[in-house]
């Protein structure tokens, strides 16, 4: 079967792959160009490309299964799968761009595997309610399936399918890519990424990536101006310096900075079904995956994890219906509903309470527990972690923690909260980037 893929991210690019090795013949269709002859590649529109990322462990054993030289390439430009005590992996540590970068090494080098790069995509081409293709640069290009994997912001599955659920996260981001310097060791780390701090009303994370390098991220929740200075480089680095735990990452003797500060924005938490109201498919011969269906914010790293996801059960999907797409993507989409849509719900959910809190309110007892709570409970009742255990490495959907509810409330009703890490609370490191800015704006006028 001829296929189109439309979008060559992470899902495309590992879904295409797949499919070819199940003996379809795929065309991927992108609008980047992919990396220059020099090898800088600036992926533009993708704006989380130079940015941290977490690869959970649902990631690695995708790639297990379906794309094992992605993963030993990944591993041989310095990329390492942290595991768990049992073997099961918790996450792989690469960088987003060298991350694209192997598997679009490994789709390009593919039989049946034709990558189309620097081409834009205008729409599906249909004849009889059905499509056919898509439109591309002007043409045509003829497929007997379409798969839409080119984001939340896709053109294609916006026409098609409309907003769908969800909005904003109301959250913020600033990162900074590092390389550590020779025979330099990593500052404290304490979870698979990295070092995770839980700060007064914000946080901060350090990721580990490939072949020594590392990101540093502060999150917030986007509504104190000052707090936005934070995309500057002499206030990033006051603040960073301002956290102990985070603080020796950034010694000049310990790191070299790889990127600018790079401000993160457009988070969304976002859920679209394929199927009209009587359960069809909208339009048959396309089917969307990826973050085409279902956007997460990254405030918990389950972006690739759940397009991956998503990917696994496509293929088993499309091998049990080869030869009915209209089956296939009912089927799918009834898959998505009971296995992707709880973690969008999870999310939104999760953000919500978050915002709340870093503005300065309390765990509230009055209704169900974020999932963030539970996990957190854990620290102090050893019983919950079972559960909290299999959450947290996607093995089991969020309602598989509404059993430990009422162990989870049992704690904060008894006064315990997570500990906060030492550092300026979110008023006093907004006031810090204040100061700082003001500083370096009378140093230029001074300097003019």
């Amino acid at each position: 079967m001829h296929t189109v893929v439309v979008g060559a991210g992470p899902a495309g690019l590992f879904i295409a792959i797949a499919l070819v090795r199940r003996g379809r013949h795929v065309v991927v269709v992108d609008r980047d160009r992919g990396p220059g002859r020099d090898g800088a590649w600036l992926r533009r529109g993708v704006m989380q490309f130079d940015h941290a990322h977490t690869f959970r462990g649902p990631v690695v054993e995708a790639l297990e299964a379906e794309v094992p030289d992605a993963l030993a390439a990944m591993r041989s430009a310095g990329a390492t799968v942290e595991t768990a005590p049992d073997g099961a992996p918790l996450a792989l540590r690469i960088r987003r761009m060298m991350f694209e970068r192997v598997l679009r090494d490994v789709a390009a080098r593919e039989p049946g595997l034709t990558l189309l790069s620097g081409h834009h995509v205008d729409g599906l081409r249909r004849e009889a309610g059905r499509a056919v293709g898509i439109v591309l640069d002007g043409g045509h290009l003829a497929a007997e399936l379409v798969i839409d994997a080119s984001g939340r912001a896709s053109r294609v599955m916006r026409d098609l399918l409309g907003a769908g659920e969800g909005g904003p996260c109301g959250a913020a981001y600033v990162s900074r890519q590092y390389r550590l310097m020779d025979a330099a060791a990593a500052g404290p780390v304490n979870s698979p990424v990295g070092l995770s701090l839980g700060l007064a009303g914000y946080f901060a994370v350090a990721f580990l990536h490939d072949g020594g390098t590392f990101s540093i991220t502060i999150t917030h929740d986007g509504t104190d101006p000052r707090m936005r200075l934070l995309r500057h480089r002499p206030v990033y680095e006051a603040a960073v310096r301002a956290i102990p735990a985070l603080a020796d990452w950034i010694e000049p003797d310990r790191a070299r900075p790889l990127t600018p500060v790079l401000p993160g924005g457009r988070l969304y938490n976002s859920y679209r079904s394929q199927l009209d109201p009587a359960g069809r498919p909208r339009v048959p011969g396309v089917i969307a995956v990826g973050d085409s269906v279902c956007t997460t914010t990254p405030l918990a790293g389950r972006g690739v994890a759940l397009a991956f996801l998503q990917a696994r059960a496509l293929l088993d999907v499309l091998t049990t219906h080869r030869d009915d797409e209209v089956a296939a993507t009912v089927e799918f989409d009834r898959w998505c509903h009971r296995n992707i849509r709880p973690w969008f719900v999870d999310h939104t959910h999760c953000d919500g309470d978050r915002l709340r809190r870093w503005a300065g309110g309390d765990v509230d007892l009055t209704r169900p527990l974020p999932s963030d709570l539970v996990v957190a409970a854990a620290g102090a009742d050893p019983a919950l972690r079972p559960a909290v255990t299999a959450y947290d490495r996607m093995a089991a959907l969020p309602s598989s923690l509404d059993a430990v509810q009422d162990r989870a409330r049992a704690v904060y009703a008894a006064g315990w909260r997570p500990p906060v890490a030492a550092g300026p609370a979110r008023d006093e490191l907004a006031r810090l980037c204040h100061a700082v800015s003001s500083r370096e704006c009378d140093l230029v006028v001074a300097g003019a």
